[in-house]
């Protein structure tokens, strides 16, 4: 029975575990984003957000702590230097794992995972604009007047209007030659 047994065993042995997930911490550091498959990213999340935690605080126990887990003095400068500086002022979530479908030869599910602060195209997409749910009759009447303003405006050649409210000034562009 496996009762209380939480991680993923990845069908290897405890060293070949630890050897593989601190190879592919290295390389998620080091790289900002790998893809492997969707079992092995989600341990590789398991393994690397304490880590990440622990080098928002910059002391030589933390430092040493870390070191234990990854063995690579590249990583630890990188992970303590740039990734601890963006990620300083967030919470936990410091990893993202997208699914990307299955591989090809033997149909396992593929995934990259990636630190959160790091993608460009993520950051700066803006957010959609929230959509309310409404019943259809809602819905064709606010639009209704909207399409008659667009069509009626187009066939209309009058000069604008002023209201007493809003005065529209009209200026005249010089003919292009």
């Amino acid at each position: 029975m496996r009762h209380n047994k939480k991680f993923n065993h990845l069908g290897r042995t405890a060293s070949h575990r630890e050897a593989m997930l601190a190879n592919m911490a290295v390389s998620l550091i080091m790289h900002k984003r790998i893809t492997t498959t969707l079992a092995k990213a989600k341990a590789l999340k398991k393994y690397i957000e304490p880590l990440i935690t622990r080098c928002k605080e910059d002391t030589t126990n933390s430092r040493r702590v870390v070191f234990r887990y990854l063995q690579k003095k590249e990583a630890i400068k990188e992970l303590f230097g740039e990734v601890a500086a963006k990620v300083a002022d967030r919470p936990g979530g410091y990893t993202r794992v997208i699914k990307l479908g299955t591989r090809q030869g033997d149909a396992a599910e593929i995934a990259f995972i990636e630190l959160v602060d790091f993608d460009e195209n993520m950051a700066k997409t803006p957010k959609a604009a929230k959509k309310t749910r409404r019943s259809r009759k809602a819905a064709g009447k606010a639009e209704a007047p909207a399409e008659t303003q667009a069509t009626e405006a187009p066939e209309t050649k009058e000069a604008p209007v002023a209201t007493e409210e809003a005065p529209v000034a009209t200026e005249e562009a010089p003919a292009a030659e």
